[in-house]
């Protein structure tokens, strides 16, 4: 256990002691202080109760972290259902699968994680096996300057209407994003180089990536791969099986 929790669940292990030490106040007066040896012989018995009991303080411990997870999900679904359209309806992201199905998942990814091209084949299969999901991709470079160089032409491959090819391709590739190397694999899709370089500059992608890292900074996505299905955040590279509960749970709620 790291000192830091250790002192945290003494100091409150300390305050319930304290509390219960003292006596009861009416409404209207101010709970009587306890002298120097009250309060040393207080001290000295939670210290002796902890030493005694060491697995209550595991137990309050794990008890915090449960309600702070709890809080954390809920600030987090509150967020996903005030931002609503900008994370699931703007029309600058591109989307995977049935533009017009039931349920949406969105992902938030970076091409040079190696977290978010393990789950490629996850996302790939989900959209092969389920025809009514609908899957928005939040560009979200947060690793490197190449990062930022690999979103950049992936949306303005969408303008050339092959993002999946593009998308799949880039995630599939053991390389690194480079120039030179974006466009090769740009090349091997079908891509008009000149044109995705062109389109690379244009402002309005800048604009889209910078929505997107406002968008995840409201919801309190640090890191990638991170999805939002219905209003649930999931970060981290989970599983199909995974995915799949979420999309069943989402389409359920929605009757």
């Amino acid at each position: 256990m790291k000192t830091t929790d250790f002192s945290r669940a003494a100091a409150l292990t300390l305050a319930i002691a304290l509390a219960a030490a003292t006596p009861p106040a009416q409404a209207d007066e101010t709970p009587p202080a306890l002298d120097a040896k009250q309060s040393e012989a207080v001290e000295a018995l939670v210290r002796q109760y902890i030493l005694d009991h060491p697995e209550v303080v595991v137990e309050a411990l794990q008890r915090y972290e449960q309600q702070q997870q709890a809080a954390e999900a809920a600030r987090q679904a509150a967020a996903v259902a005030e931002l609503g359209d900008q994370l699931t309806a703007d029309p600058r992201d591109p989307v995977l699968g049935n533009p017009q199905g039931d349920v949406t998942l969105v992902e938030f990814f970076d091409y040079r994680c190696p977290y978010c091209k393990r789950v490629t084949a996850t996302l790939a299969q989900l959209i092969d096996e389920d025809p009514q999901l609908r899957v928005v991709m939040k560009e979200f470079p947060i690793l490197s300057q190449e990062s930022v160089q690999a979103a950049k032409a992936a949306m303005a491959a969408e303008r050339q209407g092959k993002y999946e090819a593009f998308h799949f391709a880039l995630m599939e590739g053991g390389g690194g994003f480079t120039d030179e190397e974006i466009l090769a694999v740009a090349e091997q899709v079908g891509l008009d180089s000149g044109a995705l370089e062109s389109a690379m500059q244009d402002s309005e992608i800048e604009a889209v990536l910078r929505n997107n890292h406002a968008l995840a900074e409201k919801i309190g996505i640090t890191g990638t791969p991170a999805f939002v299905i219905g209003d649930s955040v999931i970060p981290g590279a989970v599983g199909l099986e995974e995915l799949r509960a979420k999309i069943a749970e989402a389409r359920a709620k929605q009757g």
